[in-house]
């Protein structure tokens, strides 16, 4: 017999620590298959803190980074693996930040694309292959020079970790010509190929010029139109005084005529002709229009560009 509390808060409590079971056992299960570094790659768990591990990477050959080793944190959230872990570099590459969260489509800067089937595995292979890529100004991106980024190679060799004491120069299995790829690898290999590395800032930039270098000349030449059509020509009517006969006569006459008579200056202070009003209201609704018109335009674009992905492509 089960006995099951009434108290809804005692059930959550179970619930969470349910939760919390399945993803310690699946992290203990990576760190079993991770134990053993490879030709390309190695992640372990520290000793305190089964939440954060410490990962080395080989660069990727035939690149800038060819012969570079990396190190960096993995920072993995309680509800792992259904959200994305969060990725650190700490070794000097010239491609992604030191000591900063690096956006990819497998961090947890795009919690959207990630996807439980992925693992820390798939993760360190998607690293390898995102190195050769443009950084576009995502977020922990650089674009140091090919020249800067192989004396960066050169030098993560003796990089040493604080935390783990992790030497780079032997952090790795030495690279050799008859390197096979375990069953693991491979299946890492094609759940990595269906990581997408999204770059939205160019999009971002190209409406930002097209607004200023045409859209904005043409909302100011609108504005402008609307103010020259909101202004009151002053007729030159005569300054003579008027006989107390003759301003009875005004007072007293039908309205158009008093409208005729009254002087220009006193019709824009307390009576703007009627088409004031509608020359305003085109105006401002050229204006409003052609805002909406741009806003839509950068919101399709933004799509249409997103669309334009870097497949990964990486060849252990």
């Amino acid at each position: 017999m089960t006995l099951k509390s009434a108290d809804p808060n005692s059930q959550i409590y179970i619930q969470v620590c349910r939760y919390y079971l399945r993803t310690v056992k699946r992290l203990m299960k990576e760190a079993a298959e991770l134990r053993d570094p490879t030709e390309h790659y190695h992640a372990q768990p520290l000793e305190d803190n089964l939440f954060e591990w410490h990962f080395s990477v080989r660069g990727p050959p035939d690149s800038d980074f060819d012969g570079g080793i990396y190190h960096g944190r993995i920072v993995l959230p309680p509800e792992y693996p259904m959200k994305p872990p969060s990725i650190i570099l700490l070794t000097p590459n010239g491609r992604f930040e030191v000591g900063k969260k690096i956006c990819l489509s497998i961090s947890g800067h795009h919690p959207e694309t990630w996807q439980p089937s992925w693992s820390i595995r798939t993760a360190l292979i998607a690293i390898i292959g995102f190195m050769p890529t443009k950084g576009e100004g995502a977020i922990g991106s650089l674009d140091y020079t090919p020249e800067e980024r192989r004396a960066l190679a050169k030098k993560s060799q003796d990089f040493c970790c604080e935390s783990c004491d992790c030497l780079m120069r032997s952090a790795l299995l030495p690279l050799t010509a008859n390197s096979n790829l375990s069953a693991e690898d491979h299946r890492a290999k094609k759940l990595a190929q269906q990581i997408n590395f999204k770059v939205n800032a160019p999009a971002v930039t190209f409406f930002t010029f097209q607004f200023r270098d045409f859209c904005l000349p043409q909302v100011e030449a609108s504005l402008a139109t609307g103010a020259e059509g909101s202004q009151t020509p002053t007729n030159s009517s005569s300054s003579e005084p008027l006989s107390p006969r003759q301003r009875r006569a005004q007072q007293h006459g039908p309205p158009a005529q008093r409208a005729a008579r009254e002087p220009a200056a006193s019709r824009a202070l307390f009576g703007p002709a009627p088409h004031h009003p509608q020359n305003q209201s085109h105006a401002g609704s050229a204006v409003l229009i052609m805002v909406l018109t741009l806003a839509l335009a950068v919101l399709i674009f933004r799509r249409i560009y997103s669309a334009n992905e870097y497949k990964f492509n990486y060849d252990l």
